[in-house]
């Protein structure tokens, strides 16, 4: 009898256990259902929030159109998790479970498709689009200083080009002096030298010309990136701002192409091309055989220390133009739900909240179903007549009641049986006849 009277003892404890958990599921029930309206209704609004900042147009069509996928975003959540809420916790077998597992999932990854990135966009949309303008401001002062970077180094040939200038016309007084040829004055070897410096201290001046140009279009493109940086972090409406933003990338786009044409480089390895390749011979203006001899002699040592100068700056010109391009860079102007696409990453709090508003039921979903296995896990191996509450009880006596009430109520509806007929009395024997009465003249 012991072991019996445990079990009737553990059984009785979990039908406590059970009954306790099913008041507070009575009691959450009466706000359930408000509160996940009210979670609908706010992924709606942000929803609606988004869905305006992607379309173009602000007539009434666009908002009633906000509105409608807003409203059907809102009601489909809540009919959802209503579903949920409801079948999950009461399935039993472990196939139905998993069944509407899967059905929950695909729900949420279409809940999340179609409500959590738009409010992603609203909740940080404008963030995301300020965030693309930064970006975009530090790839176009990248591209900027390369370009500057790139110009500088062809600027720098000037150098080269100078000394090399500087060195022919060295020569070239020598030979004045006769300390080249032997010939003192200026005769063939001296116009030789002289032509030679002559162009190379053009291509000098050409280089120098550049660079004014070259500083300003820098100092005016880091103008342009201020105020760039500027419309990063003014405070407002981000839209207007990308307009305007996205004029001064044009600009800046055009002066980044222009440092990029103000390079001298290719000049400089063109005119080094010929520097060797055009040389004017003049004629030999010795008087004797053997002078005219030496200047040729020395105009051959002239040409091929001319050749090497050329070598010398086709190289370095060579070495500027195979320098590394600055990066091609466009703005392409995002709304904030490509944006919040686009850096999701910078804005993962955002995006938590986002999801969390819509999926947040599935919680509830499993809370649900746990409470309700441990109510049926306390209920297990009791009757029904054991897990009966004292209102239960009273409420069935009185059902019980009102059905005998209706019982006696209800007339007797049954069909009375036929009467059976009434026996017949027995015939009168007949009478004898009897004596006639003197007087009156008739039988007594």
């Amino acid at each position: 009898m012991a072991p019996e009277t445990e079990l009737t003892e553990t059984q009785a404890r979990g039908v406590r256990y059970a009954r306790e958990l099913q008041g507070h599921l009575g009691w959450l029930e009466t706000f359930s259902g408000t509160a996940l309206g009210v979670l609908a209704v706010a992924s709606g609004i942000y929803t609606y929030l988004g869905v305006s900042s992607l379309l173009d147009e602000n007539g009434a069509m666009s908002v009633f159109a906000a509105i409608a996928y807003s409203v059907a975003v809102s009601v489909g959540i809540f009919v959802f998790w209503s579903y949920m809420m409801r079948l999950f916790p009461a399935v039993r077998t472990a196939q139905a479970r998993i069944g509407l597992l899967a059905a929950m999932g695909l729900g949420s990854l279409a809940i999340v498709a179609m409500s959590s990135w738009l409010n992603a966009a609203a909740l940080a949309g404008s963030a995301a689009v300020e965030q693309h303008l930064a970006e975009t401001v530090q790839r176009y002062q990248t591209s900027l200083e390369r370009a500057h970077e790139v110009a500088l180094s062809g600027q720098a040939l000037e150098r080269d080009v100078a000394r090399a200038r500087q060195g022919f016309q060295d020569l070239s007084e020598q030979e004045a002096n006769g300390n080249l040829s032997g010939l003192a004055g200026r005769g063939a070897v001296f116009r030789v030298l002289r032509q030679k410096s002559e162009e190379l201290a053009a291509l000098e001046a050409q280089i120098a010309a550049q660079t004014p140009r070259v500083e300003a279009a820098f100092t005016q493109g880091n103008v342009l990136l201020s105020q760039m940086r500027a419309l990063t972090v003014e405070r407002g409406a981000v839209e207007p701002r990308s307009v305007e933003f996205s004029e001064l990338a044009v600009e800046l786009q055009g002066l980044i192409t222009q440092l990029r044409q103000l390079s001298v480089a290719p000049l400089v390895e063109r005119a080094a091309q010929d520097l060797s390749a055009s040389v004017v011979l003049p004629t030999l203006d010795a008087t004797t055989e053997e002078r005219r001899g030496d200047q040729a002699a020395t105009i051959t040592s002239v040409l091929d220390v001319l050749a090497r100068r050329a070598a010398t700056l086709e190289s370095a010109a060579r070495d500027v133009r195979t320098l590394a391009p600055p990066p091609e860079v466009s703005y392409a102007p995002l709304s904030s739900a490509d944006a919040v696409i686009r850096y999701a990453g910078n804005f993962v709090p955002s995006w938590a909240g986002a999801i969390a508003i819509d999926l947040l039921p599935a919680v509830l979903v499993f809370i649900l179903a746990i409470t309700q296995a441990a109510i049926r896990g306390g209920r297990e191996g009791a009757s029904v007549e054991d897990t009966l509450t004292l209102a239960e009880l009273r409420a069935a006596l009185a059902a019980v009641r009102d059905v005998e009430t209706a019982m006696r109520q209800i007339p007797d509806s049954t069909p009375a049986a036929p009467a059976e007929p009434a026996p017949e009395a027995p015939a009168e024997p007949p009478k004898e006849p009897g004596k006639i009465h003197p007087l009156t003249g008739k039988t007594p």
